[in-house]
């Protein structure tokens, strides 16, 4: 028999893991909520027409597809075997797969609204913490089964939204000590360098071309532009775009001159400033970075797009979203504005990890061992654990009579820090010894003082 083994690119997760992830999710839920979010939940499956289509012909490489199985219809499972067959023989058959994993939240939920919309009150703001699944090559930061905390707002054009967005992210990882900056841009002044650049067909080459400059550098991108015919001169106005620096204002004025009266640059100019402007009085705007190379390959976004990154950290981006106005189109639904930010809680979780930001009290749980002495002295404490679990003191007992040591040791290995312990004098005189392991103190109480007593 071969050894239990993972699928690559999954995980288990320990205790200590689940408790420092909880962590993460409790933070950023309470935040959302903070900010009039409401929860969301769909399928972990959806059908396959749902997905395909919706993330570029590279995205639909990775979407996860199901086998078609436990169908009652002998015949039409005896098809879908003969179908699977000839897919591992190399031969494609659509019959035997319909449905997949979801490969993001997004659509999901741009697939919930089309399909709820008359009954929703816009704006609509769900939040959702679910786990989705991509058939990427697994490396550090990157995995085939993680999850995604995503806020979006729907019905509404309002540049506020974008400001409340980048404030949950602001004060998230605010609360998670977690320094960050966060980039933002626009499509539209994208779209108007494209323009500037010979035409409004250029926008998808130049953003994929742009989205590479970090990875590839400039002199890649520029033999990238080469070959999809940007001129010399365009590359010229492409590499000045690229270069532009200094504070937030300087930038946007420079990105002004250079792309004169394009009106979709100058809109997205305005927006830009916009957003800007609202966090000046707050001190917000210090995490805030105006990036022209921000491109963001995803199709949809159509305004304001963000990106997070940690500072100081070997690590990817940790959150990112923007506007997508007609994301509902796709599924009949036309003419439902929405914006969007997510979390990349795996990256967070090893971010927070490298730069041990985690509190100490994450991976207590149990504050309290009660002792096992006997029987009889087992259900005399069991009445008191009992009491002091009513109070939300989290606690359990020894399972079995056993040595002092052995006792001391599981409390040690768990993390526990408090010890109770009821022998038959402290059953006799209805007292316990309570004894506090990182300073060796020891403390007498009635069982009366007990339920009371700060630990």
């Amino acid at each position: 028999m071969s050894k239990p083994s993972l699928p690559q690119g999954t995980r288990d997760f320990n205790a200590a893991t689940v408790q420092k992830r909880q962590y993460i999710f409790q933070t950023i839920r309470g935040v959302f909520e903070l900010y009039g979010f409401q929860p969301l939940e769909t399928p972990a499956m959806e059908n396959l027409e749902t997905l395909m289509g919706k993330y570029g012909e590279e995205g639909d490489k990775l979407i996860f597809k199901i086998l078609n199985n436990g169908l009652d219809n002998p015949q039409k499972r005896a098809q879908i075997d003969e179908g699977f067959a000839k897919v591992v023989e190399g031969k494609n058959s659509s019959s035997i797969t319909e449905r997949a994993l979801r490969y993001d939240l997004t659509i999901p939920f741009a697939r919930y609204v089309a399909m709820n919309h008359g009954q929703l009150t816009y704006p609509f703001k769900r939040y959702q913490i679910q786990p989705v699944w991509r058939a990427d090559r697994p490396q550090k930061g990157r995995y085939r089964e993680f999850y995604q905390c995503d806020a979006d707002v729907v019905g509404s054009e309002s540049l506020l939204n974008e400001v409340d967005l980048l404030a949950i992210y602001v004060t998230a990882f605010k609360k998670l000590q977690l320094p960050v900056e966060i980039k933002i841009n626009n499509r539209k002044i994208l779209l108007g360098l494209a323009q500037v650049c010979g035409g409004e067909e250029k926008l998808i080459d130049l953003t994929i071309a742009i989205d590479k400059l970090d990875k590839i550098g400039w002199e890649k991108v520029k033999e990238e532009l080469n070959n999809k015919d940007f001129s010399l001169a365009q590359q010229e106005v492409v590499e000045r775009y690229l270069n532009i620096t200094g504070t937030n204002t300087e930038k946007i004025n420079a990105l002004a001159i250079l792309l004169g009266d394009n009106e979709n640059g100058r809109k997205g100019m305005e927006e830009l400033n916009y957003v800007l402007d609202y966090y000046v009085s707050t001190g917000m705007h210090e995490n805030l970075v105006a990036d022209f190379t921000l491109a963001r390959g995803l199709n949809y976004y159509t305004g304001l797009i963000f990106e997070v990154k940690a500072l100081d950290a070997q690590m990817g981006s940790i959150g990112g979203g923007g506007r997508y106005n007609d994301l509902t189109s796709l599924f009949g639904v036309p003419n439902i504005p929405g914006v969007g930010i997510s979390f990349g809680v795996d990256r967070i979780y090893d971010v927070l990890e490298e730069k041990n930001l985690f509190p100490a009290s994450v991976e207590q749980s149990t504050q309290v061992l009660f002792f096992n002495l006997g029987e009889a002295e087992a259900k005399v404490a069991y009445a008191q654990m009992g009491m002091l679990r009513d109070k939300k003191i989290a606690c359990e007992m020894y399972p079995e009579k056993s040595k002092f040591d052995k006792q001391f040791k599981y409390a040690e290995k768990k993390g526990i820090p408090n010890i109770v312990i009821i022998g038959t004098d402290e059953v006799a005189n209805k007292k316990c010894t309570i004894k506090h392991l990182a300073t060796g103190k020891q403390t007498t109480v009635s069982f009366d003082e007990l339920v009371n007593f700060q630990f």
